[in-house]
């Protein structure tokens, strides 16, 4: 998480790349045609907005932003079983992870909107949001304080 949030603070999504589902695991999990194609042109592509969305958020303040936490609500997660979600294998899930952090003395928090273990790690499979209409960044949840994780759910 820590690299997820030096990607949030500095606006550049290449830093958060450790702390996202990896292409070799997405080829293992998914019982989809082109499964590297779909991770690069939906899932990091969208990946990387979010992250900016995320930065624009901290606005001219992003520099002074410590993370303070971030609260996996481990008890909701869920087993996605083969077959489900387009998946030739089984994994656990957890929606709605929150980013807790401090600027200006003030706590602030925004959601993660899915994460995926994989081989005991979590990972950020969609970040702003699992579906969208549009080619734009989103940020889930932005509140001040620390918001409230979830709702459960999802693949």
């Amino acid at each position: 998480m820590t690299d997820l949030w030096l990607a949030v603070r500095t606006g550049r999504p290449r830093f958060g790349r450790p702390a996202f589902f990896p292409l070799a695991a997405y080829r293992q999990v998914k019982a989809i045609p082109f499964p590297a194609a779909d991770w690069h042109n939906r899932l990091y592509a969208d990946f990387r907005l979010d992250v900016v969305a995320a930065h624009n958020l901290l606005g001219a303040a992003a520099k002074k932003a410590r993370l303070v936490r971030v609260i996996v609500p481990a008890a909701e997660a869920s087993w996605i079983g083969p077959g489900a979600c387009y998946n030739s294998v089984g994994y656990w899930h957890v929606a709605g992870p929150r980013v807790i952090y401090r600027v200006h003395g003030h706590t602030r928090s925004f959601g993660i909107a899915s994460l995926i273990s994989w081989r005991g790690r979590w990972y950020v499979v969609h970040f702003g949001a699992v579906l969208r209409n549009a080619a734009a960044g989103e940020v889930d949840q932005p509140a001040a304080g620390s918001g409230l994780p979830g709702p459960p759910g999802g693949c």
